[in-house]
């Protein structure tokens, strides 16, 4: 199981590689995505806290890209982290999401990005529960729940 050095490792040496990858031009995003979802995802935007369709939602079953389709998160690994956006303590594998350095405002986060598209989730921090210490804040915009 992940953990947060196995993170900054990753952020600073390069991510797993992925299962699959999925290319597409600027064009063929903004025809498939809604304007939200392409400022979230594409354009690295963030959705207002309390706002997104998964902040209370606990509902079972898998949580995919909204780009692309690939398997992310588990419901099982959701848990209310009262900060307004749906968060994981892990993925569902290890090389579903890839880590990069984000310094855009002044802090040194760690972005979370789908590894099969570099759509852009949210971002990963080390103050999360249980085993892996980890707390994935993810956009609602950038994930839809596959039901079991």
């Amino acid at each position: 199981m992940l953990n947060w050095n196995d993170i900054i490792q990753y952020a600073t040496d390069g991510n797993p590689v992925p299962d699959r990858r999925v290319e597409k031009t600027e064009a063929e995003w903004l025809q498939l995505l809604t304007p939200e979802e392409f400022q979230i995802t594409r354009q690295k935007g963030t959705e207002a806290s309390y706002s997104g369709t998964f902040c209370h939602s606990f509902e079972a079953g898998t949580y995919a890209c909204i780009c692309c389709n690939s398997n992310l998160f588990n419901a099982c690994f959701k848990f209310d982290s009262g900060t307004g956006w749906p968060s994981f303590t892990h993925p569902l594998q290890d090389n579903a999401v890839k880590y990069e350095f984000d310094h855009s405002l002044g802090e040194g986060r760690i972005e979370v990005m789908c590894n099969a598209c570099d759509g852009h989730l949210g971002h990963v921090f080390p103050d999360g529960p249980g085993s892996t210490g980890l707390r994935y804040c993810i956009n609602s915009t950038s994930i839809y729940l596959r039901e079991v």
